[in-house]
């Protein structure tokens, strides 16, 4: 006698309950490959490519989408999109969000993947992966992914100043050792190229064996000149539109350009810094301000292992650098100050070791200060202002 069990309802692996059209976009420079889940069609993951940038392929991929699903359960349901953070910018994400589609775009280091050494990596993987992060996202489940929040586009525009200049003085800085360089070979080791006599020194310049420069190493050179005159230049007019930008911010009132900059030891650079790339956000608290600019601690714990990893170094690196470059110029010009103080006893119990270490946990603990400071106006305790 053959006995036949009950079987309950086969459980999915992908809930789809959830009343939406979930689509993630796996972005490159030819194609744009859509997969996508529908209601009433299980756990089939469909999958089609368009030509990257043609939007009206892409939202004439939707339509088919929202009608095959209306034919399948008589319903109408919301397309919701997921898409990479990367060299597209958020000018997609603007496109579906103007055209009422809930779209999000997602940190794409946030996303756990596979720990093996040669794991499998293909668009087709990656876009079926997007889409189950938006569905655990989409359930509420914690630390799944990472969501990163779109700046407008003036906010965007703003902050191209600050990273032209960052851009501009890398490139003089390899202009100048270039230069240095060259003459360093000729036994020549007091040219400063920044100097405004530049062209005239370098005429008079000897070999460390006596001999004038020859003919094309000084031609190259004046070239070399020519391209960092330029920069010189450039970054000139880049520092006076920051400093428009700033005069113009704090004309607002309690502006945090404007509390910036009256701070001793805080400049219209460090201030268009902080404004611009990590003070124009909404933070609900401290530890949202230090993750932002990947200052914030990595513990490693597991049974009894509980050691310290450093700081995430997965933030705004250009914030992350300002804070540690600012960190060091507190110390010279707030002595006083309680973050200095803590810094100098914080050192002197390690004896002087770990200066590095505490430098790091010093720009972490001013980015809050400085938070709290222009935002609710938290006096730093110690600090001193500059001079009506």
């Amino acid at each position: 006698m053959h006995v036949v069990a009950d079987r309950s309802e086969t459980l999915t692996a992908i809930r789809t309950d959830l009343g939406a059209i979930f689509v993630s976009l796996e972005l490159s420079r030819s194609t744009w490959l859509i997969t996508s889940l529908s209601p009433g069609g299980g756990e089939k993951l469909s999958k089609h490519s368009v030509p990257s940038g043609d939007l009206f392929a892409l939202f004439r991929r939707f339509d088919s989408v929202r009608e095959k699903a209306r034919a399948r359960t008589g319903r109408d349901f919301p397309v919701v999109t997921i898409q990479e953070a990367g060299l597209d910018g958020f000018w997609i994400h603007r496109v579906l969000s103007k055209a009422g589609i809930e779209s999000y775009v997602v940190d794409p280091a946030s996303i756990a993947v596979s720990r093996r050494s040669r794991r499998a990596k293909t668009d087709k993987i990656d876009g079926e992966t997007l889409v189950r992060a938006l569905l655990a996202f989409k359930r509420s489940e914690p630390r799944i992914c990472a969501m990163v929040k779109e700046p407008t586009p003036e906010q965007e525009d703003r902050r191209r100043i600050c990273r032209e200049r960052k851009v501009l003085t890398t490139e003089r800085i390899c202009h100048v050792n270039r230069i240095k360089g060259l003459l360093f070979a000729q036994g020549i080791t007091d040219y400063e190229p920044l100097n405004r006599d530049r062209r005239d020194r370098l005429e008079e310049l000897l070999t460390g064996d006596g001999r004038s420069l020859p003919r094309h190493l000084k031609a190259q050179i004046s070239r070399e000149l020519d391209r960092l005159e330029l920069l010189l230049a450039q970054v000139k007019e880049i520092e006076i539109e920051r400093d428009n930008l700033l005069h113009t911010e704090e004309h607002v009132t309690r502006s945090a350009a404007k509390l910036l900059i009256d701070i001793k030891g805080i400049g219209p650079e460090f201030a268009a810094v902080l404004c611009h790339e990590g003070l124009f956000r909404h933070f609900d608290n401290r530890r949202q301000v230090a993750a932002y600019a990947g200052l914030a601690p990595t513990p490693w714990q597991s049974g009894q292992v509980n050691r310290e990893q450093g700081v995430s170094k997965t933030g705004n690196p250009r914030l992350r650098t300002t804070m540690v470059q600012l960190a060091w110029l507190w110390i010279r010009h707030q002595p006083g100050s309680n973050l200095t103080l803590w810094f100098q006893a914080r050192l002197q119990r390690n004896g002087g070791r770990f200066k590095k270490t505490t430098i790091v946990a010093l720009a972490r603990k001013l980015l809050v200060a400085l938070w709290k400071y222009a935002t609710s106006g938290v006096i730093i305790e110690g600090a001193l202002m500059k001079a009506a």
